[in-house]
């Protein structure tokens, strides 16, 4: 452990400091795709049931009509965060009929790509805006790979703490910048680091052979219809995933607030030739919002994000840049298959140790080979992580994963005791035990229990997903909602379709002046 983690536990240790730990604030977003009861893509709109997808603040779409999103409140406590998520799966499950929730990250067999839906928002500026960009992503990077689902872990760290750490310190600098300066500390500790929840979490080894579209690959097969790779992790997070050129030279590697802004500011307003030569509209309609290497700044895929909640009309990094960074959304996290909400208290518990490690670890600037080098052991770890003796690259030397991930583990322990003690569990502990476990035996990881599911039922991936989304679909419908809690969310379902409906009867201005106003707003912010 460094002298400096070791100095900042003893300070977050002492009792005038301890509760601070109890008051970090978790919120979860689960992607996944409705399925018919035969695992087909649903064709169905969003059921009404379940409110308008542009205004509910808790169940939304994400890329497709059929993408259901679920975003639980930001909680102190991750097992109330849960507890949530859980109560919006059996809502959600209340109208959905015969249909179902997909239980993995990878998809369902999907239809033909021009019968992929991309989700409705109704006529609104702000409605059509979101439609639009999707249209750019079918665009851009084809509709198949947008049914691809995760879960997103966002995570803050209390306020009070960052003043604390900068004064005992000798840190200058307003209370803002230094909290933003950590942040941006955790996010590049965590491009460092975050191949070992890849290895823990990764829970996609394979794949429907149908989702490829006839791609050249290198995976191997693993029955008729089944695409897999042997030691792989997490094919969702492998370069299957977005091939996209235009953003390949965009990797902003973390190094400070305003260069990271930056760079996605430039993005968002540099023309990218292949999009001009698409255009922006078609025989009178809108085919992207723009022709620029990014339409929006969230079009950047990134494993985490420095976040800060907008206000109404805000952009997101115009947000940061006014009032710095607030929490970080962790994006590289599978759904696990076998968890009807795809993710449990023990993950969560880990996250956290491993987030705050991040914090509160040195974090040296992102140098030189150091930021390729972080991407390729990413790389290495979703496509063969669970390979005996596979090799990292740490300081531009080689090491064993087993050898790194031992280390880290050992290094989270003392940060897993701290927040016990804070709340006076052994539930970190044990969630870092369980980790443990994993690194030494790989079968124990969910990707590894994925495929010795398929072959002990000698099944391929849909069966496999199929059979877990009906046994999912069994326990949320089989435990009703309280009738409180049922008549809660009916009254928000009804009150987003007023919403809405207000929105576009109140509606002033055309959506072409909106959109040139919406690209002004990133032009008009530069340092």
């Amino acid at each position: 452990m460094s002298e400096l983690l070791n100095r900042r536990l003893h300070l977050l240790g002492e009792p005038a400091n301890l509760s601070l730990l109890t008051q970090c604030l978790h919120g979860i977003e689960r992607e996944c795709l409705r399925v018919t009861a035969d695992g087909r893509l649903a064709q169905t709109p969003h059921p009404e049931a379940l409110g308008a997808a542009l205004t509910h603040e808790q169940l939304t779409t994400d890329y497709s009509e059929a993408l259901l999103e679920f975003i639980t409140p930001a909680l102190a406590d991750p097992a109330a965060t849960l507890q949530s998520l859980e109560s919006i799966h059996r809502f959600a499950y209340s109208g959905l009929g015969s249909e179902l929730l997909w239980s993995p990250s990878m998809p369902c067999v999907l239809p033909a790509e021009e019968d992929i839906p991309i989700a409705w928002y109704g006529t609104s500026n702000i409605g059509q805006l979101k439609h639009v960009y999707r249209k750019g992503l079918a665009v851009r990077y084809g509709k198949t790979m947008q049914c691809i689902a995760g879960i997103h872990y966002n995570f803050s760290i209390p306020d009070a703490v960052w003043p604390l750490l900068r004064d005992a310190e000798g840190g200058s600098g307003t209370d803002r910048d230094y909290q933003s300066t950590a942040y941006i500390g955790l996010v590049r500790n965590f491009r460092r680091y975050s191949w070992l929840l890849m290895y823990l979490f990764g829970a996609s080894p394979a794949l429907d052979a149908g989702f490829l579209r006839g791609r050249a690959h290198q995976l191997d097969t693993f029955d008729a219809t089944t695409l897999y790779l042997p030691y792989a992790t997490s094919l969702r997070m492998s370069d299957l995933g977005y091939q996209n050129n235009a953003q390949a030279g965009l990797t902003p590697c973390y190094n400070d607030l305003p260069s990271y802004t930056e760079s996605l500011r430039k993005a968002v307003a540099t023309p990218y030739p292949p999009y001009q030569e698409i255009g922006t509209h078609k025989d009178g309609e809108w085919l992207q919002l723009n022709t620029n290497i990014l339409q929006i700044e969230n079009e950047y895929y990134s494993n985490i994000r420095p976040k800060r909640v907008t206000y109404p009309g805000e952009r997101p990094i115009q947000a940061l840049n006014a009032r710095g960074v607030q929490y970080v959304e962790v994006r590289c996290l599978d759904i696990n298959p076998f968890l009807p909400t795809g993710v449990d208290l023990a993950e969560a518990k880990f996250l956290d140790a491993f987030l705050l490690y991040c914090a509160l670890e040195t974090s040296p600037l992102l140098q030189g080979s150091e930021c390729d080098a972080c991407t390729t052991n990413f790389l290495s770890v979703v496509k063969e992580g669970r390979r005996p003796g596979l090799q990292l690259q740490r300081d531009g030397q080689a090491i064993s994963l087993q050898a790194w991930a031992g280390e880290l583990l050992e290094r989270i322990a003392p940060i897993a005791a701290l927040l016990d003690r804070a709340n006076g569990e052994s539930a970190h502990a044990q969630a870092l035990a369980a980790q443990q476990a994993k690194l030494a035996d790989p079968t124990l990881t969910p990707s590894a229990q994925v495929l010795a599911a398929m072959q002990a039922n000698k099944e391929g991936f849909i069966a496999f997903s199929l059979r877990q989304s009906e046994a999912h679909a069994d326990y949320l419908r089989g435990q009703a909602l309280s009738v409180e809690e049922q008549r809660r969310f009916d009254q928000q379902a009804r009150e987003s379709i007023a919403k809405q409906a207000a929105m576009e009867q109140e509606e002033v201005g055309d959506f072409d002046l909106f959109v040139a106003a919406y690209q002004a707003s990133i032009l008009a912010i530069s340092h």
